[in-house]
């Protein structure tokens, strides 16, 4: 097209030539940004929990300004949110709050917003008008499955089969009905003789061993609970991931990406992406997965 503009004379082709790369710039930024959310959990709705630290009224009104900031955030996006609990201040602001947010890729988007948020202002609830520093805390959660599904593959299936015993050795039945199911992959082994059916007593194996193996899938999840609760910091100074100053200057300030955006109403009305985006190519470099 450009070349085209050229050969033509046509100036009035720069404009849609501008256009054009603008969306394919978009579309690049979108693929680039999708490529980074490749792990367990991405794709999955998420669970907001935010926690005002110490410091009483301040820092229950900074937990509701984030609060404000993540349903903005979620509006700009298309998701859908429901405050599931809150927990209001004495005064003003909230104590804590727990938000589920549902839609593709949120957990994968909003997992780097989880840390601790500090704001320095003038408090509008000190009558001296005095800078003040509060923080307040956001944990991200994916949403659980419920329905765990089982998959139990023949192949990965050691059937042995003999003949069912009583007690103290008695042979109760001729044929061999009984069933032992080796699942190779976890190294669970059940077994059932009860029928006298082989068909049957196979059956009622496959559910004990789905039984183990739904149990299995819950402590794994349990376990990966456990780690991601590892992961929060004290609700104090020198654990924030983000700064957000409204005096003397206006700055937000993230800690771990170095980004910083002026407008810091913007940020604070749910302009979070460029934020977002950084972290997320940030961790991704860590990991030697960076696109």
């Amino acid at each position: 097209m450009l070349e085209l503009s050229k050969e033509e004379n046509d100036p009035s082709l720069l404009t849609e030539i501008k256009s054009s790369l603008t969306d394919l710039d978009d579309q690049v930024t979108e693929a680039e940004f999708k490529a980074l959310l490749s792990e367990k959990n991405d794709f999955s709705n998420a669970f907001v929990a935010i926690n005002s630290g110490a410091g009483g009224t301040e820092s229950q009104d900074w937990a509701d300004m984030l609060l404000r900031m993540y349903l903005r955030w979620s509006d700009r996006n298309g998701f859908k949110a429901e405050v599931l609990d809150t927990q209001y201040g004495e005064e003003a602001g909230i104590k804590s709050a727990t938000v589920l947010l549902s839609g593709d890729y949120v957990f994968g988007y909003l997992k780097a917003e989880m840390g601790v948020h500090r704001l320095v202002r003038i408090s509008p609830f000190d009558s001296n008008k005095r800078r003040h520093t509060s923080f307040a805390s956001v944990f991200i959660y994916p949403e659980a499955d419920d329905d765990i599904e089982v998959e139990i593959k023949e192949e990965d299936l050691k059937v042995d089969v003999y003949r069912a015993s009583g007690p103290g050795g008695q042979g109760v039945n001729t044929t061999d009905s009984a069933v032992r199911l080796t699942h190779v992959p976890s190294g669970i082994v059940v077994q059932c003789q009860n029928e006298r059916s082989q068909h049957k007593n196979k059956a009622s194996a496959i559910k004990v061993l789905k039984s183990r193996l739904y149990e299995l899938e819950q402590e794994k999840q349990d376990e990966e609970k456990k780690e991601m609760e590892k992961q929060k910091k004290k609700i104090e100074w020198g654990s924030q991931i983000r700064s957000y100053v409204l005096h003397p200057y206006r700055l937000v300030k993230d800690l771990r990406t170095n980004v910083e955006v002026g407008n810091v109403d913007a940020v604070l009305d749910g302009d979070l992406d460029i934020f977002i985006q950084a972290s997320l190519r940030f961790n991704s470099s860590k990991s030697g997965d960076a696109v």
